[in-house]
């Protein structure tokens, strides 16, 4: 097994290592998504507006979900597998750029699900609004050679285009929905309306041809609608839709409450992480109670909540009532990087620095950013660190020991805090400053990298789990675009979850 970024610095890509040949999987002319361009923030802007003017998410996943009905799709939304009780499948977060960052995963994924089952998305199949005629780049030719079906969660991008292009590729070619009654003049809906962002109406020309990719009878599957259960072997896997803003409606709600009885071992996989970044997003349904509610209630046997769309690893073993579930964030399928190195010492429901696990590690994190805000700004000789300095500062700054110890630790100066600070690297919550809190808050919201070209290592990561009657074993595997990493995918992660609802580590 090839070293993981744990073990040393090239196994987390760095040095001057083969590239990966994942290039030649792509199409010949790639179209750069960079979320600083305004084009591409006008086009993504329903999320905005749902905040502003109410979210219609809710009213337009029911017509959805009754159309997918009224098609004959069984309202239990359940997806019934003859699985044998040992099989495995696949997780993959936040795919859909179509460029590297995305197309650098695919060589190692292919590795690594071999004899799987069927493989999932969570959350943002497609950027930047969901179109139709972007599967073609952004999903059916990188996973043209897995062969077994793919289900997918829809994320917030998913939805910029009212769900149209998800529910065709996904849910046996929907048509579109007709349109509603003009809103009351004046009213917030109306508003809303006026400035919403839909579909082209020649979108989806290109889908007959998209679909021959990946046109194998193995690799077929149709859900019920955006939302659904699949009933694989010994256990349960139940996939919700957070919608726009994070939430689920009523009805999604009392679906997931029917969903989560029984005797089966469930796998929640959601578009919002339930626990991210050291806090608690329990995700509010709409009329009462909450997603975490469900998860937590002991007669239901949830053994773990994936979510997607924050792009890193991430997983939380939190104790409730006497067991572990597994809280895990796995959104680093192919979009960019967002920082792990702005985390702050994690202290949440009783899960610390020594149970919590991430990747890219901080350190990596922090220097990967360094080079790229030094190259950025023409700056390379003030904000590059190496990842030795970048672990060092980090290490300071948390109150730990380094994560990966090689040779001498580097030696923290008045640069390395002063670009740690710039950066919003985290700290410790009992020494987190008036100055460094807000600097952390406005680094995380406004100057991500924001889907910049960019060169190895992309510690991009995606998800194996291996079910059998008495366990579940879930394990991160990295992708960093390099050659020796395609080639044997490093582990960075690996937690086995024992079906009677205690963990082994």
């Amino acid at each position: 097994m090839s070293d993981s970024s744990r073990d040393t610095a090239e196994g987390a890509g760095w040095g001057t290592l083969e590239h990966g040949e994942y290039k030649h999987l792509m199409p010949h002319q790639v179209d750069k998504l960079s979320w600083l361009n305004p084009k591409t923030l006008w086009a993504a802007r329903n999320g905005v507006l749902a905040s502003w003017f109410g979210d219609p998410t809710g009213r337009t996943r029911s017509r959805w979900v009754a159309q997918r009905t009224a098609a004959g799709a069984p309202a239990t939304k359940v997806i019934r597998r003859d699985d044998p009780d040992h099989f495995s499948f696949m997780v993959i977060g936040d795919t859909g750029e179509g460029d590297d960052p995305q197309y650098a995963v695919v060589p190692g994924f292919l590795k690594a699900s071999q004899d799987t089952k069927f493989a999932v998305i969570a959350s943002d199949v497609i950027y930047p609004v969901g179109r139709t005629d972007d599967y073609g780049t952004k999903f059916f030719r990188p996973y043209q050679d897995y062969q077994a079906p793919i289900y997918a969660i829809p994320g917030n991008h998913d939805w910029y285009e009212d769900l149209g292009g998800f529910m065709r590729v996904f849910c046996d070619d929907a048509p579109p929905l007709a349109p509603q009654p003009a809103p009351r003049p004046l009213s917030r809906a109306w508003l809303r309306s006026l400035l919403w962002h839909r579909p082209h109406p020649a979108d989806g020309q290109h889908l007959t041809d998209a679909r021959k990719l990946r046109s194998s009878p193995a690799q077929q599957a149709v859900q019920p609608g955006p939302y659904w259960a699949i009933d694989a072997g010994p256990v349960r896997i139940i996939g919700i839709d957070t919608g726009l803003l994070g939430t689920i409606d009523a009805e999604q709600g009392a679906w997931l409450r029917e969903v989560s009885k029984g005797p089966l071992p469930k796998i929640l996989v959601t578009g919002s992480p339930l626990y991210v970044d050291g806090e608690h997003h329990p995700c509010p349904i709409e009329g009462g109670g909450t997603v975490d509610d469900l998860v937590r209630d002991p007669d239901h046997r949830y053994l773990a909540a994936i979510g997607g769309d924050i792009h890193n690893y991430q997983r939380y073993p939190v104790q409730v009532d006497g067991r572990t579930i597994q809280y895990v964030v796995s959104g680093g399928g192919g979009a960019f990087m967002h920082a792990t190195h702005t985390i702050p010492r994690v202290s949440v429901a009783n899960v610390t620095e020594q149970e919590f696990r991430c990747y890219p590690l901080r350190g990596d994190s922090l220097a990967f950013y360094s080079r790229l805000y030094g190259h950025r700004l023409r700056l390379r000789r003030l904000f590059t660190l190496t990842e030795a300095e970048a672990t060092a500062v980090v290490a300071e700054r948390l109150g730990i020991p380094p994560t990966r110890t090689q040779g001498p630790p580097a030696r923290v100066t008045r640069r390395t805090r002063l670009i740690a600070n710039l950066l919003g690297a985290g700290g410790r919550p009992d020494r987190t400053s008036r100055f460094r809190l807000p600097v952390r808050k406005i680094y995380t919201q406004l100057f991500s990298p924001s889907s910049a070209t960019y060169s190895p290592p992309f510690f991009k990561c995606f998800l194996r789990l291996d079910v059998t009657p008495e366990s579940v074993r879930l394990r991160c595997f990295a992708a960093t675009g390099n050659r020796a990493q395609e080639l044997d995918p490093p582990v960075e992660d690996e937690v086995t979850i024992a079906l009677t609802s205690t963990t082994r580590r």
